[in-house]
């Protein structure tokens, strides 16, 4: 089976904390408008030391 690619959500963040909040956005967006729940979610540190959401 074949996964999906990678989706980079469009903003990086100072803290792993609000990197955070946003992924919890991201997976209760299906609860809040509906739409299919992303299959994975994870926060990835970029090599400047921000943070940042990624999903499939």
């Amino acid at each position: 089976m074949i996964r999906p690619t990678w989706v980079y959500w469009a903003g990086l963040y100072q803290s792993k904390f609000e990197a955070y909040c946003a992924a919890m956005w991201v997976e209760g967006d299906k609860r809040v408008y509906g739409r299919q729940a992303p299959e994975e979610v994870q926060l990835y540190k970029t090599d400047r030391g921000k943070f940042g959401i990624r999903f499939r």
